[in-house]
């Protein structure tokens, strides 16, 4: 289709959008002005009339969808968009101006991706702002066949998760529980509130989780993790592991904890007396390999 520019009254317009949907052509409105009820409409000459637009999600989580007003954003980019051209578009289109991190990461259709991954049609692309705790690091794409990972907003029974994992044939079942403190860098903690993006959090958990059995000599491991608010005293996490012996059991739970708290897309808001924060949430202007913060 040549480049040109329309001037339709309304009924006119929707006419033609209607036409050219029918024959598969594919025009731009990059400008619209509703003066003497006319609009104006450039088709894009680099833009192939056989194929439509890339059409994708992004969704937002934590810090930065309470920053950006939205916990997604539906957009239309051009054929052969990139991850960087998604987040710099998604940035003038929620209702309010945000940020990236320089610690955020970014997911396509639930799996971790750089900012030069080009975009299909469809896909979904998460912003990952820092997790609960620790540096994002590198991880391992091994899946594991079955893994027992629970992700709930009811309270944990760390018994009834040892138990799954507890065989006659282990001499050692080491539990870890993380439990909310009433305190946090000199301030007291009212509660605790947890967020997750499922089910990429269950299938990183897994992956970790295949991780760790390839690591170490163990033979189970059970993991479950609450979302939602957690009080004071309550359990957040509860990971176990069971082995022959103790210390392969004890090495691949702090390694698992570790790398967690790393890596899987759980956040967590800590509210104290006088406010509230993302724990490991920044926020400021900086950039996202590639993508400029506003």
């Amino acid at each position: 289709m040549r480049r040109g520019i329309l001037a339709l009254d309304s009924k006119a317009r929707e006419r033609l959008v209607d036409i050219l949907a029918l024959l598969d052509c594919h025009i731009w409105i990059t400008a619209c002005y509703w003066r003497h009820s006319h609009c104006r409409l450039i088709t894009n000459p680099s833009y192939p009339g056989s194929r439509g637009p890339v059409k994708i999600t992004i969704r937002l989580f934590a810090g930065l969808r309470e920053r950006a007003g939205t916990d997604a954003v539906v957009l239309d980019l051009a054929t052969g968009a990139t991850v960087a051209d998604a987040v710099a578009s998604a940035q003038g289109n929620t209702p309010r101006r945000w940020r990236v991190s320089r610690t955020t990461l970014t997911a396509v259709n639930e799996e971790y991706a750089d900012a030069s991954q080009v975009l299909a049609d469809g896909d979904e692309l998460a912003l990952i702002p820092p997790v609960s705790g620790g540096a994002t690091e590198s991880r391992s794409a091994a899946r594991p066949e079955a893994p027992a990972v629970t992700i709930t907003e009811q309270r944990l029974d760390p018994e009834a998760v040892a138990t799954h994992v507890r065989r006659d044939s282990d001499g050692a079942v080491v539990v870890f529980e993380g439990v909310t403190r009433n305190h946090n860098e000199g301030r007291p903690v009212r509660y605790l509130e947890y967020e997750a993006y499922r089910p990429m959090a269950d299938k990183i958990i897994g992956e970790l989780i295949n991780e760790i059995s390839t690591r170490w000599e163990i033979d189970r491991v059970a993991v479950a993790h609450r979302i939602g608010r957690v009080d004071i005293g309550e359990t957040s996490l509860v990971v176990a592991v069971s082995a022959a012996h103790r210390r392969p059991a004890f090495e691949a739970a702090l390694h698992f904890v570790d790398r967690l708290k790393q890596v899987v897309p759980i956040w967590k808001k800590e509210y104290f007396e006088g406010g509230e924060v993302w724990i490991g949430d920044e926020g400021g202007p900086t950039r996202i390999q590639g993508v400029q913060g506003e």
